[in-house]
C-alpha cells in the first residue's frame, strides 16, 4: 500500500511542477529504462540489459511510445544517460537519442548515472529546471 501511495504522490508532484512533455532514455545500468511524462501522465518501462535487447532497442522504444500513446512530435525534451555504465547500453542509448533529437527537433540533454538517486528520474528534471544540464553536450562515460 505504501508503494502505491508513493507512486500516486510522485504523480501529483510531477503533474504540479512539470508542464513539459519529455522522454528519458537510460541504458547505462543493468536495465534499459524508458520514462516519459506526456500530457500530464507519467509512463515507464524497463527491460533486461542484453545483447538481444540492444539489437532491438529502437523497437522496444517505439513499442513503449505506441503502447502509451506518446506522440514524438509533441515531445519537447529528450534526456539520455551518458554514464558511467554499460558500454553497449550507453552507445546504443546515445545513438538512438541523437537520431530522435535530430529527426524530431527535440532538445537533447545528457545526464550522469550519479544524478539518479534510487532510479528516480524526476531528479533529472529538477537538475534541468535548475540549469545544471548542458544541452547537446553528450560525453559518454564508460565503465572499464
Amino acid at each position: 500500500l505504501s508503494s502505491l501511495w508513493e507512486s500516486e504522490f510522485k504523480n501529483v508532484i510531477i503533474n504540479k511542477y512539470v508542464k513539459m512533455n519529455f522522454l528519458i532514455i537510460d541504458g547505462a545500468s543493468d536495465k534499459i529504462c524508458f520514462f516519459s511524462h506526456f500530457n500530464n501522465n507519467s509512463y515507464s518501462k524497463s527491460f533486461e540489459s542484453s545483447k538481444n535487447n540492444y539489437d532491438k532497442f529502437s523497437i522496444l522504444l517505439f513499442d513503449f511510445l505506441k503502447q502509451n500513446c506518446i506522440n514524438l512530435a509533441k515531445l519537447t525534451h529528450l534526456f539520455v544517460n551518458q554514464g558511467p555504465g554499460s558500454f553497449s547500453g550507453i552507445r546504443t542509448s546515445i545513438a538512438v537519442a541523437k537520431g530522435l533529437s535530430i529527426t524530431n527537433k527535440l532538445s537533447l540533454y545528457g545526464f550522469n548515472s550519479y544524478d539518479l538517486k534510487g532510479m528516480n528520474y524526476m531528479n533529472i528534471i529538477l537538475l534541468y529546471q535548475k540549469g545544471h544540464l548542458t544541452k547537446k553536450l553528450i560525453k559518454p562515460l564508460y565503465l572499464s
